[in-house]
């Protein structure tokens, strides 16, 4: 059960990655990103590594994503 778990884990890892990359609203990429990361550090949780999964958590989907949603929201938009 816990194969599968990992398994759906990768595959989901592996789409909100590729949507990282081609979603053309930048908001919505980094919403893409900040799922990814929540995910890799489930994965770590599953793979019994507690120590990484914290500081996944904490510092690339807390600081990093916040950092991307603040700079994303402070820049202007050219109307197309």
């Amino acid at each position: 059960m816990e194969e599968l778990l990992q398994t759906i884990l990768i595959v989901v890892i592996a789409s909100l990655a590729i949507f990282t990359v081609e979603v053309k609203d930048m908001l919505y990429a980094v919403i893409c990103l900040c799922g990814m990361c929540i995910c890799i550090g489930i994965l770590f949780g599953f793979l019994s590594a507690p120590y990484v999964m914290v500081f996944q958590l904490l510092i690339y989907a807390g600081a990093a994503v916040v950092l991307f949603v603040s700079v994303v929201m402070l820049t202007t938009r050219k109307e197309e």
